[in-house]
């Protein structure tokens, strides 16, 4: 599951002060799978290129207010999620259908239109307290899951809470019956409730006066706490990767059909078969002087 790393800590941190070989190593390192997820999305190549280049600059125009807490690439898609949302709007970008099994995924992740696209990636969070503690308990629930190996219990949670979905359209997709749906659900939710009793009582006090929008769904979603980590679909490209963690990977992506996950997917695939490789440099060119100057 991704979350942030020490070493993209140090990479953010450089970059905050004007390193040119840091900021290339970002865009080695991030570029392919960022045009992956926008070109799955536009009719062009040089649409998606555009995208991402927008993107970029995005981030180092907002990186000196990056929550190093966060997944650097989660904030990297998060930022060209709204340029794409944004352009959109204007009808700058032509775009292509999205897959049928991501059906409703970008209604739950588009901006207001009322919101600037670096508004909406840089607002502070009023709720982070809030956001911790359902990390903190989901987190414990998913890790129970897997460490018991019940991956179908963890499926129709992910359905739940990432999907978004109804028991009967759990219940169709996994081939299981309502009432078994609903009692993982149940157990899950009881659970949950026990890992909130362990939190000490501000924790608690702060639960019961959270935001209406932070809710369970949307910290599963923007935490990304069941994404694939680049290594476990490296492994599944290879086809090297055991079970039951291979079925749960196809699952993620072909169920769930997660975007960034997808992307990265594709981004894999792209190194493999020779596919004509991503201009990190003319990105780099293009970018570089939004660097802030070398302290």
């Amino acid at each position: 599951m991704e979350q942030a790393s020490s070493a993209d800590d140090f990479l953010i941190e450089r970059i905050v002060s004007g390193d040119q070989d840091a900021w290339r190593l970002l865009i080695d390192r991030y570029a392919g799978r960022l045009l992956a997820f926008a070109r799955a999305r536009t009719s062009s190549l040089a649409d998606a290129e555009d995208l991402v280049q927008e993107a970029l600059v995005g981030f180092l125009q907002s990186v000196g207010n990056f929550d190093t807490s966060r997944s650097l690439e989660t904030y990297l898609f998060t930022i060209l999620r709204y340029k794409l949302y944004d352009l959109l709007r204007q009808k700058k970008v032509k775009v292509i259908t999205e897959p049928p099994d991501a059906e409703g995924w970008w209604d739950h992740i588009s901006p207001d239109t009322s919101e600037t696209p670096s508004g909406l990636a840089l607002q502070a969070e009023a709720n982070r307290q809030q956001e911790g503690v359902l990390e903190d308990i989901l987190r414990q629930l998913i890790r129970e899951l897997r460490d018991r190996d019940a991956f179908n219990d963890l499926q129709v949670i992910e359905l739940t809470f990432f999907g978004g979905r109804r028991n009967i359209d759990i219940a169709d997709l996994l081939d299981m019956d309502q009432k078994a749906v609903a009692g993982i659900k149940y157990r899950a939710i009881q659970k949950l409730q026990k890992f909130l009793s362990q939190h000490d009582t501000d924790d608690l006090n702060c639960m019961d006066e959270a935001n209406a929008d932070v809710t369970v769904s949307r910290v599963w979603r923007e935490q990304r706490l069941t994404c694939l980590k680049r290594s476990t679909l490296g492994s599944y490209l290879l086809g090297v990767l055991e079970e039951p963690w291979r079925s749960y990977t196809e699952f993620h992506l072909d169920v769930v059909a997660c975007p960034m996950c997808v992307a990265n997917l594709a981004d894999l695939e792209s190194e493999e078969d020779d596919r004509t490789p991503v201009d990190t440099e003319r990105m780099f060119a293009s970018s570089a002087g939004f660097l802030s100057k070398p302290h």
